[in-house]
């Protein structure tokens, strides 16, 4: 028996196949079109984009691998989070899907929260426009001839889970990133929907993630092979589905992603919001089991930055950085070119370098954003153990993860034992493949959700600690005072006053 994975990301789609055992047996993506900004800060895509690659990623795997595709009991979906599709009554998409890196919704996350003051208690998360809730507000407002048509409202994977089974579906990781639901109570709210004018009808129905959803279609067996029936399992939101490829489904497990954002995620075993901290608390893809997540917006992408502002290789940047490295020099790096969002829930937030010099090159300055990007990290443990969380063991993942310094500056600034598993594929793919066995097979995602084996471990240094302690501080002391200066620079009071 064999087990599916597929992971609808913005950019394509990957397709992985595990056995019985969990081992990976064959993998294929296919490219997606890139995403569209109509506007400055909006983000668009067309769902059948995530459709074609679905299609050609499984077709290019049952191509190569024509006896271990035509062996698959379960199949698991993940997918990008908080993008509304949305559908009219005959499942037609109404317009493209707008995407989670989408900010036009702030004026709407304001007024949702003015209109239920308990909307975070209830969400467990603060009203941010990267969620599907506003996205559903803002088109109310602005585009009402599509509003009125709404029948479903559906995420990324559950569009993709429409088209292989015929059921509306999502499972809880995801769906707890839409602001609509009880995250507590691991159901949907009719108090979170009614604030958008929405009631369980637009929604789908919920399942776990390691539960059937439903039963692959006929008509794409028969195109790749696969004979009996196929599980279609819950799935997983894509950081949900990462934990779940690197076993991280129990409480204070965890891993840390360096890629174009960052993330700080640990399993828990009950809800622990902390919205004042604008910490994210999920629901894990798993029962009975939840996550927060600490994220910032620009990790990897603040050194992709600085090498396309100053010409040269980021990671050549990051290596002349390890190669002249000897603790925290003058400069300062605020990696807040995105915005942030934790611990800030700040989308107008920009990056800033304090304490340039003559003396301040290019190493310095990668070694500075690299900093930079540990310190966000070392914010986002911080309002973690507010929520009353304590972290383990992280394993490291994403393409940053491969800078031995980095890893460094992280294990010093959280104080935690950073693990770099043995190579391998550990990502989405193989969570919601897991999960697809689990459906399948009735299996208990303990025994599945098992960690990878680890390379080595990367121990906080010791005499790194008071030294970045120091210059932590002055990192957080920055952030009000340059926010505080642009706020004033750009008052119109003042403007006016200067003409």
């Amino acid at each position: 028996m064999t087990y599916l994975g597929i992971d609808i990301g913005t950019s394509g789609v990957k397709a992985l196949l595990i056995d019985r055992a969990g081992q990976p047996v064959g993998e294929a993506t296919a490219r997606a079109v890139e995403p569209v900004r109509p506007h400055p800060g909006w983000s668009e895509q067309n769902p059948a984009d995530w459709w074609t690659a679905t299609l050609a990623a499984v077709d290019k795997l049952a191509a190569a691998h024509p006896r271990e595709v035509a062996a698959v009991r379960g199949i698991g979906l993940a997918g990008h989070m908080h993008g509304a599709t949305l559908l009219d009554r005959n499942d037609r998409v109404l317009r493209p899907c707008i995407l989670w890196n989408d900010g036009r919704s702030a004026a709407e996350c304001a007024e949702m929260e003015a209109a239920l003051p308990a909307l975070r208690d209830i969400a467990g998360n603060i009203a941010m426009p990267g969620f599907t809730a506003p996205k559903i507000a803002w088109v109310r407002k602005h585009e009402p001839e599509i509003y009125a048509r709404i029948a479903k409202v559906l995420l990324p994977k559950a569009y993709i889970r429409l088209l292989l089974t015929g059921e509306h579906v999502e499972e809880m990781s995801d769906a707890a990133g839409t602001l609509w639901l009880d995250v507590a109570r691991r159901d949907w709210s009719d108090a979170l929907l009614a604030v958008t004018g929405l009631t369980r009808s637009h929604m789908p129905r919920l399942v776990e993630g390691s539960a059937p959803s439903g039963a692959l279609r006929r008509e794409f067996a028969n195109r790749w092979g696969m004979t009996g029936e196929v599980v279609v399992a819950g799935g997983a939101g894509d950081n949900a589905a990462a934990a779940c490829g690197i076993g991280a489904i129990r409480p204070g497990e965890g891993f840390v992603s360096l890629g174009t954002s960052g993330v700080l995620f640990v399993s828990n075993d009950r809800f622990r919001p902390n919205t004042q901290g604008a910490v994210h608390a999920f629901c894990h893809a798993v029962p009975n089991t939840w996550h927060q997540m600490g994220v910032i917006l620009s990790a990897t992408d603040s050194l992709n930055w600085l090498g396309r502002i100053t010409g040269q290789d980021p990671a050549r940047l990051a290596g002349a950085a390890e190669a002249q490295f000897a603790g925290p020099g003058e400069e300062i790096f605020l990696p807040y070119l995105s915005g942030e969002r934790t611990p800030h829930n700040n989308a107008n937030a920009r990056g800033s370098f304090v304490g340039l010099s003559h003396s301040s090159d290019t190493a310095r300055l990668a070694q500075a954003v690299m900093e930079g990007v540990a310190f966000a990290f070392r914010d986002c443990k911080r309002v973690l153990n507010d929520a009353g969380t304590t972290l383990g063991q992280l394993i490291a993942v994403g393409g940053g993860s491969k800078s031995e310094l980095w890893l460094r500056l992280i294990a010093a600034n959280l104080g935690t034992d950073i693990a770099i598993p043995d190579d391998g594929d550990f990502g989405g793919a193989l969570g919601v493949a897991r999960l697809g066995l689990c459906a399948a097979e009735n299996v208990d995602p303990a025994e599945v959700m098992t960690a990878p084996a680890i390379k080595r471990v990367i121990h906080p240094d010791a005499s790194l600690a008071d030294a970045y302690a120091r210059q932590y501080e002055r990192y957080r002391a920055l952030y009000p005072a340059i926010e505080d200066a642009r706020e004033r620079a750009f008052d119109p009071a003042i403007e006016e006053a200067r003409k």
